[in-house]
């Protein structure tokens, strides 16, 4: 048994006493499933997770008017670099890494900024590969901020409470449920296309949210854990007769890709630098949540010693991640909230299973022609598998919040933080007036729900009994 094996299991074998969310696990955090149950249910978080990984890719290179083949090489490594941090991310090398199965991939918080960036520099008279160059060469420095807060996490121990990071699940869980639902009606491309919402496109979402459902509560383990896969595959099976997968994208594609670190130069300007400071702490208060839903989900403690050294180097891991994706030529790395909901379904949490997964996403990575077969998979067949996993989500948060206790306090933090970050969810046009770094800090749900609950956790009295995290992350430092 390797040395990190051997480290996870004494840290299992001393928490006994430590608080566990109850899960109804087919396989644990360090059972090895075998091969083929191991590939079935990887393919599923690839699939939960594919799009949201090249979707920040495609939207940089549209706005920054990059050419097909810079866009298509930037989107491959934006898979290989996945591949390659989520393995540090499940392995745990040395302090690196959270070691629950735990996915990284491309970060939607950081579009505004880096969209912003490009295009500043693009309008200043640079070239769009010169853009790139500033913007790898910020993510790549900015790194040092979530690697520096990792080690400091300890400090935060009596305001990220179970209450906290419960509450920043239960948003990231609703919180994607829009970006199901809409996926389920047909997506962006519908909405521009008159079509949204249209019959079709909720008749075929619905039929593969209803397989997805029947498939989960079956007796039959394979059939519960290839569940979302079957009702993925049934989908594309059922929209190829009706016309809507195009595969005329791939023709364009080339055949392999070679990661070539820094391929675009990098160079640095502090000015705009300040808005991916604040990004990366965000960032890190986002993977505590993602973390904590992992380990909710994977039937491992959320508050004592071990958890609190999973999400220190979780953070940790996500830090020198986002570091690695800038040295590849991609923007940065993040844990994804996606496969909770697949470890959830599928009862499968094994961390060897993200092994799999990284090697998978390596492979796309290097075999553009197999990634874009994915990208073909209609916006409704998404839709509606990944609508019942968003909703797990926010399920998985509300249980770490019930575990911690809901005393009058409790609810104040969780009532003020889900309205003013759901709030910000379906009124972005708050903030259409406001300075860009405002928006930037208070534009998604996410972070204005997250520093609601943390400032509320910090400044609301509280009773002598509920610092418990607080003391396990000082025994911890």
């Amino acid at each position: 048994m390797a040395q990190a094996d051997r480290d996870l299991t004494l840290e299992e074998s001393t928490t006994a006493s430590e608080p566990i969310i109850k899960s109804e696990l087919l396989y644990g955090l360090n059972d090895k499933p075998p091969v083929g149950e191991s590939l079935f249910v990887a393919l599923q978080h690839v699939l939960a997770s594919f799009v949201g990984i090249i979707t920040p890719p495609l939207i940089i290179s549209g706005a920054l008017g990059l050419d097909p083949v810079n866009t298509s090489y930037i989107v491959s490594m934006s898979l290989f670099a996945s591949g390659i941090c989520t393995f540090i991310q499940c392995r745990r090398i040395g302090p690196v890494g959270s070691g629950l199965l735990s996915l990284q991939g491309t970060s939607f918080a950081f579009l505004g900024p880096v969209i912003g960036v490009g295009t500043a520099a693009i309008q200043g008279g640079s070239t769009p590969e010169q853009a790139l160059a500033l913007i790898f060469g910020l993510c790549f420095f900015g790194a040092a901020v979530e690697i520096i807060l990792s080690r400091f996490l300890h400090l935060m121990g009596k305001i990220i409470t179970p209450v906290v990071s419960g509450t920043v699940v239960m948003i990231i869980g609703l919180g994607l449920i829009k970006t199901g639902i809409t996926s389920l009606a047909g997506g962006v491309a519908a909405q521009q296309a008159g079509t949204f919402g249209s019959w079709q496109n909720l008749g075929l979402g619905g039929l593969v949210l209803a397989i997805v459902v029947a498939l989960t509560v079956s007796s039959n383990r394979f059939l519960r854990m290839g569940a979302i896969a079957i009702a993925l595959i049934i989908g594309y099976i059922i929209a190829a007769f009706m016309g809507l997968v195009n595969f005329s994208n791939l023709s364009s594609l080339p055949l392999f890709s070679l990661p070539v670190p820094f391929r675009f130069g990098m160079s640095f300007n502090f000015a705009a630098f300040l808005p991916f400071i604040l990004l990366y702490v965000l960032t890190a208060i986002e993977t505590v949540g993602d973390l904590t839903a992992t380990s909710a989900v994977s039937g491992e403690p959320v508050k004592g010693a071990v958890y609190v050294r999973r999400i220190k180097g979780g953070v940790l891991g996500d830090g020198v991640n986002s570091a690695i994706a800038a040295l590849l030529n991609t923007f940065p790395n993040t844990t994804f909230s996606q496969n909770n909901g697949v470890i959830q379904m599928t009862g499968v949490g094994s961390r060897y299973v993200g092994f799999y997964v990284a090697g998978i996403f390596a492979v796309l990575g290097l075999l553009p022609i197999i990634g874009g077969v994915f990208q073909a998979i209609p916006q409704p067949v998404l839709g509606g598998a990944t609508l019942v996993m968003f909703g797990s989500i926010a399920v998985a948060g509300l249980n770490i919040v019930a575990s911690a206790g809901l005393d009058r306090r409790a609810m104040i933090i969780v009532a003020v933080s889900l309205g003013l970050g759901l709030g910000v969810l379906y009124a972005p046009e708050i903030f259409a007036d406001k300075p860009p770094i405002f928006k930037n800090l208070f534009g998604s749900s996410i972070s204005t729900g997250g520093l609601s609950a943390i400032l509320l956790s910090w400044l609301l009295p509280r009773k002598s009994e509920m610092g418990e995290i607080s003391s396990d992350f000082v025994e911890e430092a």
